[in-house]
């Protein structure tokens, strides 16, 4: 089993090394202002397909969405078709983060809590409204409106500072503490019962050609497979796995002691675990790669040229006052005073911090008047 715990221990570090990179990005983009470091949303495939219905009526992404975000989304779309949901258990940040406080609580615990079938099994259809009702409403609205919601958007902007992150996302957070609170007593927590992604690449998955397969004839029942697993698959008393709850993490068939007793079939075609991964990473990372070399991969906004048009949001979304000002070609004085900022702010203040410096002072207030 020596070669099955390093795999497993490869898959760690995958997860843990994009789990780095992305909460590092979400460091620096709170940190620098944005303009180097692109956002959480940015990042997230989410974000994709929140915009979708804005790229084909209007030609344009929504605001902190960018064509980088778009290529995400197909990329993870794709993986599912031909993977399940792979992009869940091999590469998502948030999963691993679930994973991290999970290993955490059974060390704690020293045992893994599972919540009763009747409670579980309605629990589970949450996340596919989830997925019709924020879907629907980005549409509607054009806009990231679940932000102030959404658990990995507070986690991105921590960085802030708890009382920042509580001003602006307060039920976002809730839900955060609530996930890692979850996770530390039920493994997966948001990804089984919240998750919009994990509920479409569920759906998507059902028409892929992958699935665990279970040798009853070399099967010996020693359910390792069923307690391996983070999703609370029953795969012990299946002979296949085509649940759209499988995250495809590979937990089950390395953790196997049977060679045979489980496999991996692509079709007709059994595939080691090893490789399963190694494909998962080079479509993905393959494909990210290519569009970057293309130039379609961009997941920041553009700089600006002379005389350009800005919108509200970017003005508050990665500027400092003195940035805003230049980009909008208003002398700094003026700009303090259109957008009434008090005196004392320092230019190099970020926008979306004067509040911090001056605690009466709203946006939201100071933007719908602008726009009057």
């Amino acid at each position: 089993m020596r070669k099955e715990k390093q795999i497993k221990f490869l898959r760690w570090i995958l997860l843990a090394l994009i789990t780095l990179f992305i909460t590092t990005e979400a460091y620096l983009h709170i940190k620098l202002g944005g303009g180097e470091s692109p956002s959480i949303h940015a990042l997230c495939p989410f974000g994709g397909l929140e915009s979708l219905y804005q790229i084909f009526t209007a030609g344009s992404f929504i605001s902190k969405i960018f064509a980088g975000t778009l290529v995400l989304f197909g990329v993870t779309v794709l993986l599912a078709i031909l993977f399940r949901r792979s992009f869940c258990g091999l590469l998502c940040p948030f999963g691993a983060i679930q994973e991290f406080f999970a290993k955490m609580g059974q060390k704690i615990f020293r045992k893994k809590f599972v919540i009763p079938a009747k409670v579980d099994k309605p629990l589970r259809y949450l996340k596919y409204l989830v997925l019709i009702i924020t879907v629907l409403y980005a549409w509607r609205t054009a806009g990231l409106w679940m932000a102030p919601y959404d658990p990995w958007s507070a986690y991105g902007h921590l960085p802030e500072g708890l009382e920042s992150v509580w001003g602006e996302s307060a039920v976002g957070l809730i839900l955060l503490v609530i996930t890692l609170i979850g996770s530390l007593l039920y493994d997966r927590f948001f990804c089984k019962y919240l998750c919009p992604m994990g509920a479409l690449y569920g759906i998507l998955g059902k028409v892929s050609p992958f699935k665990v397969v279970r040798n009853e004839n070399t099967c010996i029942d020693c359910g390792k497979c069923n307690r391996s697993c983070p999703m609370n698959i029953d795969i012990q008393h299946n002979t296949e796995v085509k649940s759209a709850e499988c995250i495809n993490c590979q937990l089950c068939v390395l953790e196997c002691p049977k060679p045979g007793a489980l496999e991996n079939k692509e079709g007709q075609k059994s595939m080691k675990p090893l490789i399963v991964i190694a494909l998962v990473v080079v479509v993905f990372f393959g494909s990210i790669l290519t569009f970057k070399a293309a130039g379609v991969y961009t997941v920041l906004p553009a700089p600006l040229k002379a005389g350009e048009a800005i919108t509200y949001d970017e003005i508050k979304g990665y500027m400092t006052i003195k940035d805003a000002a230049e980009a909008t070609n208003t002398p700094l004085e003026h700009f303090y005073t259109t957008f009434k900022i008090p005196k004392n702010v320092p230019a190099e203040t970020m926008m979306k911090e004067i509040s911090k410096t001056v605690p009466d002072y709203n946006w939201d207030e100071v933007k719908e008047s602008l726009e009057k």
